[in-house]
């Protein structure tokens, strides 16, 4: 993947809130299709399992209500991410590029439907409308205050912990995928869904499903949705770009995780994000329609 030279990256999307400590309060902590994004609520789930009673989800409630929250200061970023061409080698930068680009082409496809929102950029711990989260979240979507959350060194551990081979747009799937969640919450396409519902053919696997071919969708115009230049953000996309989301996709299924990083057997039952082979095939439906009428996984019986 690579960013053009000489474009304007606009770094008001962004709420860097990175070094600033403190946890707040909020209404609980959102889960599923509308909260916890690529395996958030899986990564939490697997820790309060394998790490015992003091584990991740109770870490998480626990953490609720402390602290008098955290402010943004996007001054280093505005500093460091000036031009498009910063993308290219770094990841803060990157993913300022993807928001301005996956926006972009949201304000276009959805017209007046689509409200922009921010995605915030947090460092070890961060108070949420949906409480608080950590790291150990993932990224994820917050309807309750509709928006991204993201520490930056989730990417790190896709590599190390879940051996994805990683890059650019990988990183830039997981960024359109949380947006997909917005979109979601924009139309209205969540309240379809019973909250702490699981299963393989369950509204909240639907949900995530749908989020992912959101991304594809937004990928196929990655290279041709223009910024306010009229330029696109994004010169080029390959095919290994594409191979390396796909192996991405497949390195947080349910099954994959559950088997992988769980206790070795899959349980169905217990699914919230959809299998490996689901999410890859819901992604590429996006991406070879570039067409988010398409991504209907709610009209299907046939979800992969």
């Amino acid at each position: 993947m690579r960013y053009r030279e000489g474009g304007d990256l606009d770094t008001s999307s962004i709420q860097d809130r990175r070094g600033r400590g403190g946890l707040g309060g909020g209404r609980g902590l959102a889960v599923g299709g509308g909260g916890l994004g690529v395996v958030g609520l899986l990564v939490l789930v697997l820790v309060q399992v394998l790490g015992g009673g003091g584990g991740g989800g109770a870490a998480i409630g626990a953490l609720e209500g402390l602290g008098q929250g955290q402010t943004a200061d996007n001054a280093a970023l505005e500093q460091s991410c000036d031009d498009s061409e910063d993308a290219n080698s770094s990841v803060e930068c990157a993913v300022v590029a993807d928001v301005d680009s996956i926006q972009d082409y949201w304000s276009q496809a959805l017209g007046s439907q689509y409200v922009p929102t921010d995605t915030v950029f947090f460092s070890g711990q961060t108070p949420t409308g949906c409480g608080g989260a950590t790291s150990g979240s993932g990224p994820f979507y917050c309807p309750a205050d509709q928006l991204v959350y993201i520490d930056l060194s989730f990417f790190d551990t896709l590599r190390s912990q879940f051996g994805a081979e990683g890059g650019l747009f990988p990183n830039a799937y997981v960024l359109a995928h949380e947006y997909g969640h917005h979109v979601q919450n924009l139309l209205g396409t969540n309240r379809q869904v019973t909250p702490g519902e699981t299963g393989p053919a369950s509204g909240t696997v639907r949900l995530e499903l749908q989020a992912d071919c959101y991304a594809g969708a937004w990928a196929n115009h990655a290279e041709t949705v223009p910024d306010e230049s009229g330029e696109p953000l994004i010169a080029e996309i390959t095919q290994d770009d594409v191979d390396r989301a796909l192996d991405t996709a497949g390195r947080i299924g349910d099954d994959f995780i559950q088997e992988n990083l769980g206790g070795g057997t899959v349980d169905q039952d217990a699914f919230t994000h959809g299998s490996s082979e689901q999410r890859q095939r819901w992604f590429l439906t996006g991406y070879r329609t570039g067409d988010p009428a398409q991504c209907d996984t709610f009209a299907t019986d046939d979800l992969g």
